[in-house]
């Protein structure tokens, strides 16, 4: 019984901070609101999240769980990488343009202490997803991959929470950088060598980011 009354306050408790991160943002978490809107003492919040780190982390790990990461599902059986790569990133980039501030909050959640909890959950829903994706390619070029995307979002997100790009520049950011890493670029690389114009190499070439 006590097990469950522990369970059932730390779901309060969580819940009260993604109302928060939600409605005021990351700053708006302190530990003496949180116990004021859950209806509890201060010592409760702090007997189960000992700092407001851990009770962010938990947070927003909560958060990504239930809007993120449960609606990934394995690549369909004729699914290109491209197709499968953008719908993986979809998936997570696609709550947060509807919840900024929780895109945020993940930022500074993840450079928090014990924010690295927030990269093993994310390695954990994502990876049996994208694995399949990369069955029969080249190790390096599936770990190359995972580095440049990996990097390039949390720089994306950076810019973001800077206030230097809109969030909704994110995912067409990223696309074009998969079309870039899944497609043969050998005549974007030859004109840009040469000094031709794509076009004048090949007049049936057609942009992906025209649509």
């Amino acid at each position: 019984m006590s097990r469950q009354r522990d369970e059932a306050t730390c779901e309060q408790i969580i819940t009260v901070v993604i109302e928060l991160l939600e409605s005021d943002g990351y700053d708006a978490v302190q530990l003496r609101e949180v116990a004021k809107r859950a209806h509890m003492s201060l010592a409760t919040v702090y007997k189960h999240f000992a700092t407001r780190d851990a009770l962010l982390v938990a947070a927003v790990g909560r958060w990504m769980a239930v809007n993120a990461y449960s609606a990934v599902k394995p690549p369909g059986e004729n699914e290109s990488l491209y197709d499968g790569m953008m719908r993986l990133l979809t998936y997570i980039f696609s709550p947060w343009e509807d919840n900024p501030k929780m895109l945020e909050a993940y930022y500074r959640a993840r450079h928090g202490a014990g924010g690295d909890g927030l990269d093993n959950q994310g390695v954990s829903a994502v990876m049996p997803i994208a694995i399949p994706l990369f069955e029969a390619a080249d190790p390096r070029y599936a770990e190359d991959v995972g580095l440049v995307l990996a990097n390039m979002s949390f720089a994306l997100i950076g810019r973001f929470v800077d206030k230097q790009i809109e969030i909704t520049e994110i995912l067409p950011t990223l696309e074009r950088a998969v079309f870039r890493l899944t497609n043969d670029n050998t005549v974007d690389a030859n004109a840009a060598r040469s000094g031709s114009r794509v076009n004048e190499i090949d007049p049936n070439y057609s942009s992906p980011y025209n649509h």
